[in-house]
């Protein structure tokens, strides 16, 4: 997705750099003096899921000074101080409570706005540090992390059969319609290359690269989120993905253009057509939730009761493959550097965060509690 894209806004097609400008007219009002040169900046800085971001948090901040009856343009630190302890549950409110990450993530964006739009900034008062001090408090800044799915589910030995929700079950669990061999394909690249979900749907043929005499491949990554600049960079893929691509493209005809697809079914379930439009991000959390219960309904998750696979349900994400990724890595041994060199991690804490329950179960405590109850 690049600036030039036209998305629709109320029936209407409003180029991405005419939408930011608008939100910020919006909040600043009509005489307020736009920095066009800030905007231009962002627009050209931000990719398209922050600008997108950019513009939902303005309109959660813009609803809060209609409830309150107060223009946003003239909108005081006072303001945000009891939008933030409406967000953080400190105050009674009819706003949802948000994780702390969420609303510093709103203060970015609006205080990005106002000062966009020539205004004093009031996210930046003293009392607003405050309030976002006590919020950090209340909830607590450890942020929920998607339940891992791993390639053979939470084992101690790698070489153990696999066990519970893993991706080999998930594999087992595909269909073997044009359907099933989308989602097999779709699961072995998200293993293999750890990629995100705007990642994965951004795939397209001429990507894959291969196979090589071992029948491996790689797939070229022109962006990501942490390459806005678009270096580029390159993932491995195994010879059974590069396998399942193949029956994939096979099957469904797929010659050029985007990789990943709908697959459009009859209401019994039956495939009805392939589409021509790269699946939708949202879409990922969908397959993995409709593969698990696939799994269970198949009796492959062993004994797992329905509330037990209502809970893995609700705690999948589009990340879960991701965070499995790197269980697995830290289980084989590899270093971080070598799991964040191979799938394209900047922040080390990001990775021992994924890391944490996988390493408590291994680290020093567990192999000393270990030797002193061995009978």
């Amino acid at each position: 997705m690049n600036d030039s894209i036209t998305l629709l806004d109320g029936g209407r097609g409003l180029a991405a750099d005419d939408l930011v400008v608008r939100e910020v007219r919006s909040l600043a009002g009509p005489c307020a003096t736009i920095n066009d040169d800030m905007i231009s900046a962002a627009i050209r800085g931000w990719s398209a899921n922050t600008r997108r971001a950019f513009r939902a948090d303005l309109a959660v901040w813009s609803r809060w000074c209609r409830q309150h009856r107060v223009r946003a343009g003239e909108a005081d630190g006072a303001l945000v101080a009891s939008w933030i302890r409406a967000l953080a549950g400190i105050d009674a409110s009819t706003e949802p409570p948000r994780a702390v990450a969420t609303i510093e993530r709103y203060l970015v964006s609006v205080g990005w706005a106002y000062r966009m739009a020539g205004l004093d900034d009031p996210t930046a008062a003293p009392l607003v540090r405050l309030e976002k001090k006590a919020a950090r408090k209340a909830l607590g800044v450890r942020q929920r992390q998607a339940r891992a799915i791993r390639f053979k589910g939470d084992i101690s030995d790698l070489d153990s059969p696999p066990a519970g929700v893993c991706l080999a079950h998930l594999v087992k669990a595909c269909r073997r319609d044009e359907l099933g061999l989308r989602d097999e394909a779709f699961l072995r690249v998200a293993y293999d290359t750890g990629m995100r979900r705007s990642e994965l749907v951004a795939i397209d043929c001429s990507h894959v690269e291969g196979p090589d005499g071992d029948g491996a491949g790689t797939l070229f990554i022109p962006s990501s989120k942490t390459d806005q600049a678009g270096e580029g960079a390159y993932a491995y893929l195994s010879a059974l993905t590069m396998v399942a691509i193949a029956r994939w493209r096979e099957k469904g005809r797929i010659r050029t253009g985007p990789l990943f697809r709908r697959v459009e079914t009859h209401f019994d379930g039956s495939v009805a057509a392939i589409g021509q439009r790269r699946l939708h991000p949202n879409s990922v959390t969908l397959i993995y939730r409709r593969l698990i219960r696939a799994a269970w309904e198949r009796k492959l998750l062993g004994s797992m009761s329905e509330a037990e696979l209502e809970r893995w349900v609700s705690a999948v994400s589009s990340h879960s493959i991701r965070v499995g990724v790197a269980q697995d890595n830290f289980a084989a041994g590899e270093s971080l550097p070598a799991i964040m060199q191979a799938y394209r991690w900047r922040d080390p804490k990001t990775v021992m965060r994924y890391g944490a329950k996988l390493a408590a179960k291994s680290g020093a405590s567990a192999r000393m509690a270990a030797r002193l109850t061995k009978p």
